[in-house]
């Protein structure tokens, strides 16, 4: 991720609309949440959550799939992923170690089966 993309991703995320959205498509999972559902759950006009959720699928942050005439959001944990990479690329000079407790609390355990941990080179 360059810094035009994360700078995009950080614009989705500072409505508070979006991210209690993207907050609630990761408690969600994999299986993801009908959008006229997301609409409800927040007291939103459908039209202006299309706008939210449009805003953070071309930010990476979520992806769509069609299921008969309803659209279901979840989240992108890829997209997510490389946002937390690109804040952590140089992190410490070369020194990892120092930011391994963000690390430790932004992403899941590896025994997660929402969005496991990809696997290390030594295994």
């Amino acid at each position: 991720m360059d810094i035009i993309h994360a700078a995009e991703g950080f614009s989705a995320l500072s409505q508070e609309t979006r991210l209690a959205v993207l907050r609630l498509l990761i408690e969600a999972g994999a299986e993801g949440v009908p959008a006229g559902d997301i609409a409800r759950h927040f007291g939103t006009p459908q039209n202006t959550m299309s706008t939210n959720l449009a805003i953070l699928a071309r930010a990476g942050f979520v992806t769509s799939r069609r299921d008969g005439r309803s659209v279901i959001y979840a989240a992108d944990y890829a997209g997510l992923r490389r946002l937390i990479a690109f804040l952590l690329q140089d992190c410490c000079k070369g020194r990892p170690e120092v930011c391994a407790p963000l690390l430790d609390a932004a992403l899941p355990p590896a025994a997660a089966p929402c969005c496991p941990l990809p696997e290390s080179p030594e295994n």
